[in-house]
């Protein structure tokens, strides 16, 4: 029997792995069009996570510093596979597109990838999934006019207001909305998932996020040694940005190209790579420590702006659960999650709309990879490839 259950999770952990990977070869199109691939991915074909837990975790998310998506994805690893599925759902979604960056740094620096067709038909793959993920989440979360509203200001000041402090401020009022209004509702449900990580492990990666928080620095003063300098920047910067992969570019930048770490023009080729490859946009890190110190240098980059991501989700998840079962809790995460749901339709509309949909012909060709998801069933794997087939034949008409 035991012997079973040990098959069981062994094969739970290789499908983490396998399904992750597959979601960091194809899930391009930046932060919010992750969350799409996930919920088409996690919910709606694998059923993993159900609606309210996967709209739960990511209210959570956005509450966190670091990258929003990437720790979602932690998050679903975790659930199904505990502290190693947490592991193995980072690296699957992580490792294509810093392998990439690594060896962008290291061999075409300077080319400009920014404008190429295929690239643009990848982000109108992104408006496709993006739509589906908001059709799927607004019908469930939203079903009554109190949370369409709720969810109609969170989208107007969103849009209003496009800073990361706003949008936390906005789920904030949102929670306290949600428990004002919802707070003698009850709308009981049993959730299909539950967080296999103690107290315990949440204490110690709290203690451990704060702590390297404030030793890094000092080491770094102590030493002189450059390693420790390049994890502390690194991890810093991860530990310390709110909104995501767009907000955490122009912070690296003040990080490192004014300190003569790299030049200007060598980050900015790394930021033309960055938008060209799947993933999480906090990968950028790998391009920088590669160009500074190898691909050692990216590898260390890479654990320690994801560092920080893994340690706080590790150590919220316990409390979170028991907080999300409270019946006093429960109203205010209706408010959050009506609040989500105009806030992913923001963003929907800036940037992913507003970069993407340029002409007649990307409308047109966006609504033919939609209808290819959702009315004939085919894998989001079909569509980012015909969207780059797409998008590079765009460019000839």
């Amino acid at each position: 029997m035991d012997q079973n259950k040990t098959n069981r999770s062994f094969k739970s952990l290789i499908e983490i792995l396998c399904v992750s990977t597959r979601l960091g070869l194809t899930s391009f199109g930046g932060p919010i069009a992750h969350l799409g691939y996930f919920h088409n991915e996690y919910v709606r074909q694998r059923k993993w996570v159900d609606e309210k837990s996967y709209a739960d975790l990511v209210a959570l998310c956005q509450f966190l510093p670091g990258p929003a998506s990437s720790q979602v994805g932690i998050g679903v690893g975790v659930m199904r596979g505990g502290f190693i599925g947490g592991i193995l759902a980072f690296l699957g979604f992580t490792m294509p597109s810093v392998i990439a960056l690594i060896i962008l740094a290291l061999f075409l620096q300077g080319m400009d990838v920014s404008n190429a067709g295929w690239i643009h038909g990848l982000k109108i793959v992104a408006v496709a999934i993006v739509a589906h993920a908001i059709l799927g989440m607004s019908k469930n979360l939203t079903p009554d006019i109190k949370r369409k509203t709720i969810a109609l200001i969170a989208l107007v000041g969103t849009l209003m207001w496009q800073t990361a402090y706003v949008q936390v401020g906005i789920i904030i009022l949102a929670a306290l909305i949600g428990f004002l209004i919802y707070k003698q509702h009850d709308e009981s449900y049993e959730s299909k998932i539950h967080f296999p990580i103690s107290r315990g492990v949440g204490f110690v990666s709290l203690a451990l996020f704060f702590g390297l928080l404030f030793l890094l620095p000092i080491l770094r003063e102590v030493t002189s040694s450059n390693w420790i300098a390049l994890f502390d920047s690194f991890y810093r910067s991860g530990s310390l940005v709110f909104g995501g992969g767009h907000v955490v570019l122009p912070l690296l930048e003040r990080e490192f190209v004014p300190t003569g770490w790299l030049d200007k023009e060598t980050f900015l080729a790394g930021y033309g790579a960055t938008q060209a490859v799947p993933g999480p946009l906090f990968t950028f890190a790998a391009y920088i420590g590669a160009v500074i110190n190898g691909w050692q240098g990216g590898l260390l980059a890479t654990i320690a702006i994801f560092l920080p991501a893994f340690l706080l989700i590790l150590g919220t998840l316990p409390f979170w659960d028991t907080l999300r079962r409270n019946s006093k809790v429960k109203g205010a995460l209706m408010g959050v999650n009506a609040a989500v749901v105009g806030i992913l339709i923001a963003a929907f509309y800036n940037p992913i709309w507003t970069s993407s949909i340029l002409a007649p012909i990307d409308f047109a060709f966006a609504a033919i990879l939609f209808s290819m998801l959702v009315y004939w069933k085919l894998p989001p794997w079909a569509i980012v490839i015909t969207g780059a087939i797409g998008g590079s034949l765009m460019t000839l008409i």
